[in-house]
């Protein structure tokens, strides 16, 4: 092994340097902050929990995500945090206990075995917040308007949501009764958006001529505000479940609109992202100029079962490091510069700069770099007896 190889990061590993850091710093305290005026409480989830535990009710996608490794201690399989979500689910229903609505947000480090195809990373900074206790839609919007806010805070100029909901495909083909591969095989389909295999499939394994048509139109079901009610009628011998979620996501559209006009929508009733996961709406929000969602979230009522207490919830939650770059700017020149000496009144006036919130960087003996360096405008200057603040030329 090289000197230089030493010094390699796994990849999908990365670290953020400065003016980077700062930014997202900063970028951390002003969402956290905006969601305490919400009213969502800060939560720490631990880096690493047992693997019972940690991968409870989560379906498979996390379980390949999650680093194992086993504690020393006691012999048991542990994972690192690759979703927060899970953990802070367990937080309110089998930590925290409490009755009502309980709205939790977070922000942290999780870790995955496999980089994310679009960005790249392995060790994304997850922040986001959950809703637990409420089952209305009032809490979905809520929810949605609270990830549209967040992502402005970061400085997204242009947003599209993408909107859909889980129980439109999980009622129609309920009880079906299909094979696993059947299943699998027009869920891959309709996930790609494969208009020919998708027929095919429901021509040879769907016997109701209704259900056979409902379930071959409802991938080509996307599009602006106006396919609700084409689907309406696409879907009009659907069960009830799935007029419900219809209608549901109307009132979400309404709701968000009416705080975000700005934002553009798009609606796709086969969107099947978070299957096993979600329960009821879910949502994808995009920026301009990023090929993948800066936010993503949605209802996933079951998961507070697994811990012994179901409780309802939707949330949201983004990766801090991508919304960091929505605003990339050079960290402002701002500082004071103090000389290197010994003197009392010098000390004395550094402290009282830095008590009142002033950056002073004060030079090291034999410092070969100047105020420039270190993002100085100013520097304190003898005068009279005392040191006071001037400008720098």
């Amino acid at each position: 092994m090289t000197i230089a190889d030493r010094w390699l990061l796994p990849d999908g590993m990365d670290e953020i340097l400065p003016p980077q850091a700062t930014r997202m710093e900063e970028l951390r305290r002003t969402l956290l902050d905006l969601y305490d005026r919400w009213g969502y409480d800060l939560v720490m989830p631990p880096p690493v929990e047992f693997l019972d535990s940690l991968l409870t009710g989560t379906g498979t996608d996390l379980d390949l995500q999650t680093f194992k490794l086993t504690d020393q201690l006691t012999g048991r399989m542990m994972g690192a945090s690759a979703d927060v979500t899970p953990q802070v689910a367990r937080m309110d229903a089998h930590s925290l206990k409490r009755q009502g609505p309980v709205r939790l947000c977070y922000c942290t480090t999780v870790l995955r075995a496999q980089a994310d195809k679009h960005q790249g990373g392995r060790s994304p900074m997850q922040v986001g917040v959950e809703l637990f206790g409420h089952a209305g839609l009032d809490a979905d919007v809520e929810v949605l308007r609270l990830a549209l806010s967040s992502l402005a805070a970061a400085g997204a100029r242009e947003t599209h949501l993408a909107l859909s909901h889980i129980a439109i495909y999980r009622e129609l083909v309920r009880g079906i009764g299909w094979s696993e591969d059947i299943e699998r095989a027009l869920f891959d389909a309709i996930e790609r958006k494969a208009y020919v295999v998708i027929d095919e499939l429901v021509a040879a394994n769907v016997a109701d001529p209704k259900l056979a048509r409902m379930l071959s139109e409802l991938p080509r079901l996307h599009g602006g505000a106006e396919i609700l009610e084409h689907a309406r009628l696409a879907l009009a011998d659907a069960p009830e479940a799935v007029r419900e979620a219809l209608d549901q996501l109307v009132r979400l559209h309404r709701g968000v609109v009416a705080e975000h006009p700005e934002v553009s929508f798009y609606f796709d009733l086969a969107e099947l992202r978070g299957y096993q996961y979600h329960t009821g709406m879910v949502f994808a929000a995009y920026v301009p100029g990023y090929g993948q969602a800066l936010s993503k979230g949605g209802r996933y009522d079951d998961t507070g079962k697994a811990f012994g207490r179901a409780r309802p919830a939707t949330g949201f939650s983004m990766d801090l490091k991508q919304l960091a770059t929505l605003a990339e700017r050079e960290p402002p020149t701002n500082g004071i510069w103090a000389p290197n000496r010994e003197d009392a009144a010098l000390n004395d006036t550094i402290n009282r700069l830095r008590a009142r919130g002033e950056r002073v960087i004060q030079a090291l003996p034999d410092q070969r770099t100047g105020p420039g360096a270190h993002r100085c405008n100013r520097h304190l200057v003898l005068q009279d007896g005392e040191w006071r603040t001037e400008p720098l030329d």
